[in-house]
């Protein structure tokens, strides 16, 4: 790390920057269950399993609602295909109840298949570093001690900036691990629902919901990549201006970059949400 000071504000925002790209990288490529040393995921597991019960006392009522609003009398549940219908739905919403954790993490290691592949077909294996270029050093250590005085005020906004953006980022990140615990936690409430025809649509919606929030991981993978692009190519510098616009113009196509990176990190959520119409 160079001496200078100016040099150092900048240095210590884009280390703070790839510090949390990386570890947005490794909580998009973890799971739940391994997540802080799984101590959140058995707290989750075991909700999930108090939460069973009630799911299964809501299973008979969705499943009795449902006879009552689709069977217009009771002698029509005695016809074969009628009562083999609707044993087939309430033993597979049974089963959805039951297995809820289980067909959840199989939905999620799904789409982080889907994620590994993104990976694989772009190249990156981890987030590129942020690097400040050589000519912005160069520049700022050549100047003297009053021309730093503009450079440090630059360099101070430009890294508070990077600093506020990439604790931005990295929240967005653990709010959709919170989500995903969230769904697990409460899940056999609404699978019950799939006992009924009139209330199915409540299950449906909330496994495509939970679909969602599996596939920001996807949206925010992709917006991972198209950053380390333009971290592998900075921006272009101009040597002949002055350094205060030297450094100006870097950090700030450097502020606009990461910016687009963040806003696409929020907006992965209602992305996604657009795609799966919901």
């Amino acid at each position: 790390m160079s001496d200078n000071w100016v040099v150092q504000n900048l240095e210590n925002a884009l280390n703070t920057w790839n510090e949390k790209l990386a570890e947005v990288w490794q909580l998009i490529t973890q799971s739940p269950e391994s997540f802080k040393g799984g101590a959140i995921w058995a707290v989750v597991r075991n909700v999930h399993g108090g939460l069973q019960a009630v799911g299964l006392a809501l299973l008979v009522l969705f499943f009795v609602t449902g006879i009552m609003k689709t069977c217009g009398s009771l002698a029509e549940t005695k016809r074969p295909e009628v009562a083999l219908k609707l044993f087939i739905r309430f033993a597979l919403a049974k089963g959805v109840v039951t297995y809820g954790m289980e067909l959840m993490v199989a939905l999620f290691n799904i789409v982080q298949g889907v994620i590994s592949s993104i990976m694989s077909a772009a190249g990156f294996g981890a987030a590129s570093q942020t690097v400040l270029p050589p000519e912005i050093v160069n520049a700022v250590e050549d100047c003297g001690f009053f021309e730093s005085i503009p450079l440090w005020a630059v360099t101070l906004i430009g890294g508070l900036f990077i600093t506020v953006l990439s604790f931005v980022m990295i929240m967005t990140v653990y709010g959709r691990f919170f989500k995903l615990y969230l769904y697990a936690a409460i899940a056999p409430v609404p699978l019950s629902t799939f006992a009924g025809e009139p209330s199915q649509n409540v299950g449906r919606s909330f496994l495509k919901s939970y679909a969602a929030v599996c596939l920001e991981g996807a949206i925010i993978v992709l917006a991972c990549i198209i950053f380390s692009v333009f971290a592998a190519t900075p921006p272009t510098i101009n040597t002949s201006a002055a350094p205060v616009t030297m450094v100006w113009s870097y950090i700030a196509e450097l502020v606009f970059n990461m910016l687009v990176l963040v806003g696409a990190v929020k907006m992965a959520d209602r992305v996604v949400r657009e795609m799966m119409g919901l």
